[in-house]
């Protein structure tokens, strides 16, 4: 039985209000989450990289095995209403951060453009500039950060 998304749920309800499928919904298909990350200790920075897990489809900005993603891939983020403000390298684009923060869904999210290409026609999503894990040796991972962030 599939469960029914309120109508302007990100409005109305608190995060953890929110149904696993509203929750789910709120994602804005960028993949920017699914982009590896380098911590340094010393520095207490991270490093966003352009390459992406191994699972993320990189034409769709979709995981290839979500349902499974945690057997393969241990150290997978896993996003919760309780973590959303924890995790300060989400974009800012980010439709959880958005909501989180009390902001409001960017027009071009699919829940307001009915339209899931709209992402990457704007330019959020990773399509276009990430690469493969798979197809970065580790030795070559810091040569592929593109930001570094405070922590």
């Amino acid at each position: 039985m599939q469960a029914t998304i309120r109508e302007r749920f990100w409005e109305k309800y608190a995060l953890d209000e929110l149904t696993p499928q509203e929750w789910e919904a709120l994602c804005d298909g960028c993949g920017q989450c699914c982009l590896l990350k380098l911590h340094d200790d010393e520095t207490q920075e991270l490093a966003i990289l352009n390459v992406a897990c191994r699972l993320l489809d990189i034409h769709s900005c979709q995981c290839s095995d979500y349902a499974n993603r945690f057997d393969s891939v241990p150290d997978c983020t896993q996003l919760t209403p309780a973590l959303v403000k924890e995790f300060t390298w989400l974009p800012q684009t980010c439709g959880y951060r958005r909501v989180a923060e009390g902001r409001k869904l960017a027009g071009w999210h699919p829940l307001l453009s009915n339209d899931a290409e709209r992402v990457h026609r704007k330019g959020v999503s990773v399509r276009g500039f990430a690469v493969s894990q798979d197809d970065v040796p580790e030795r070559r991972l810091e040569e592929h950060i593109i930001a570094v962030l405070p922590m």
